[in-house]
C-alpha cells in the first residue's frame, strides 16, 4: 500500500532534480539571468536553477574553435587577381559578452575574417602574398582581435593555407623566374671572368719582373707538348732569345 504513495513523490523529486539542478561539463560555461537580466556565467560542474527567477541561457564553448576561410577573390596593390583561403582559431573567453553583444558570435567572427582577409591582402603586392605570410597573418590576426574584444572573442591565430593564380599568371611568373635565373648566371660568369683576369694580370706582372720564373713556365709548356699525343709538335722560342737573334 506504501508503493504507490511513494511513486509520484519520486518522480517529482527527479522534476525537482533535472529542473534546478544543470551539470555543465569543463568546457561550458552558461550564461545565467535573473527576472531577464544578465546575472553572470555559471559552470563548470553543478548549476542551481531556480524556475521563474534564473534563466539559463545559451551553453557556450569556451574550446579553440577552427573555421575554414573560403575561396576569397582578392585583387593585389599590383592589379593580379587571385583567391586566397585561410583558417582562422579563436575561443570564447568572455560568454557574457559573446550572448549579449552579438546575435551569433560564430557567423560574425566567420564573415569579419572574410572582409578583413580581403581588406589586408589587397593592400599588397603578390609577391608580398606569396613571400610574406607570416606578416600578413600577424597583421590580419591583431585586426580582428581589436574588432572581437567586444564580442568576448580572442582571435588566437589565423593562416593563410593557399593562394591560387590564374594559369596565364603562373606561366608569367615562370618566365619571370627563369629570366632572373639567367641574369643571375650571367652576373656569376662576367664575376668569375673578372677574378680571372685579375689573376692572370697579376701573374703577367710577377713574370715580367722574374725573368727565370718565365723561363720555368716555358720548360714546363714544353714537357706538355712532348707528351700530348699527335704527330705536330710547336716548340714556343723564349722571347729573349727572338731578341738575341734579331739583334
Amino acid at each position: 500500500m506504501t508503493l504507490p504513495f511513494f511513486i509520484p513523490v519520486i518522480i517529482a523529486l527527479l522534476f525537482v532534480l533535472f529542473t534546478f539542478i544543470k551539470i555543465v561539463p569543463e568546457y561550458e560555461r552558461v550564461v545565467m539571468y535573473a527576472l531577464g537580466k544578465y546575472a553572470g556565467v555559471a559552470g563548470p560542474g553543478l548549476v542551481i536553477n531556480i524556475p521563474f527567477l534564473f534563466y539559463i541561457g545559451n551553453r557556450v564553448d569556451i574550446r579553440i574553435r577552427a573555421v575554414d576561410i573560403p575561396p576569397q577573390d582578392v585583387i593585389s596593390r599590383d592589379n593580379v587577381s587571385v583567391k586566397v583561403n585561410a583558417v582562422v582559431y579563436y575561443r570564447v573567453v568572455e560568454p557574457g559578452d559573446a550572448v549579449n553583444n552579438v546575435e551569433n558570435y560564430y557567423i560574425a567572427t566567420s564573415q569579419l575574417a572574410q572582409t578583413t582577409l580581403r581588406s589586408i591582402l589587397g593592400k599588397h603586392d603578390l609577391d608580398d602574398m606569396l613571400s610574406q605570410r607570416e606578416k600578413l597573418n600577424h597583421d590580419i590576426q591583431e585586426i580582428m582581435d581589436a574588432q572581437t574584444d567586444r564580442w568576448g572573442v580572442k582571435v588566437t591565430n589565423i593562416e593563410i593555407k593557399q593562394v591560387d593564380l590564374d594559369p596565364s599568371m603562373l606561366r608569367a611568373i615562370a618566365r619571370q623566374a627563369e629570366a632572373e635565373r639567367e641574369r643571375r648566371a650571367k652576373i656569376i660568369n662576367a664575376e668569375g671572368e673578372l677574378q680571372a683576369a685579375k689573376q692572370l694580370d697579376e701573374a703577367a706582372t710577377i713574370l715580367a719582373q722574374r725573368p727565370e720564373t718565365m723561363q720555368l713556365r716555358y720548360l714546363g709548356a714544353l714537357s706538355e707538348f712532348v707528351n700530348a699525343q699527335g704527330s705536330t709538335i710547336v716548340l714556343p722560342l723564349p722571347m729573349d732569345l727572338l731578341k738575341k737573334l734579331a739583334s
